[in-house]
């Protein structure tokens, strides 16, 4: 797969879940909701994220760093795509559930960036 295949398909992956997310907007009422409705906001939401951060993150760091190989950046820029959508959706669902207050956002988002911090040392 080249570089340019997977930027294509992830940004064409991008639309289609920001799409996904946009139906489940119009189509589904939060307050008569049931649990899937909830369930298919937030992946989408997620997914959507997971895709837009992987290429912003992607072209930051080709930006930033002229002189290096192109395909080291593709693995943490996902990675850290995955972990910053996952304290988005993960926040915005602690709101949900009326939980989110400094500390327990505090907590969360510090146990994701110990995560990142396991991930880079390995």
């Amino acid at each position: 797969m080249t570089i340019r295949s997977y930027i294509i398909g992830m940004a064409v992956s991008t639309l289609l879940c920001f799409g996904a997310w946009i139906l489940v907007l119009i189509n589904i009422d939060p307050f008569t909701a049931n649990f899937a409705g909830l369930v298919l906001f937030y992946l989408s939401l997620f997914f959507a994220l997971i895709g837009t951060f992987t290429l912003i993150g992607f072209y930051s760091r080709v930006w930033f760093s002229k002189n290096e190989v192109i395909f080291s950046h593709v693995g943490p820029a996902f990675r850290q795509g995955v972990l910053l959508s996952l304290i988005l959706v993960g926040c915005l669902a602690l709101q949900s559930f009326r939980i989110l207050d400094l500390w327990s956002g505090g907590l969360f988002v510090a146990s994701v960036v110990l995560l990142e911090f396991f991930f880079m040392t390995r």
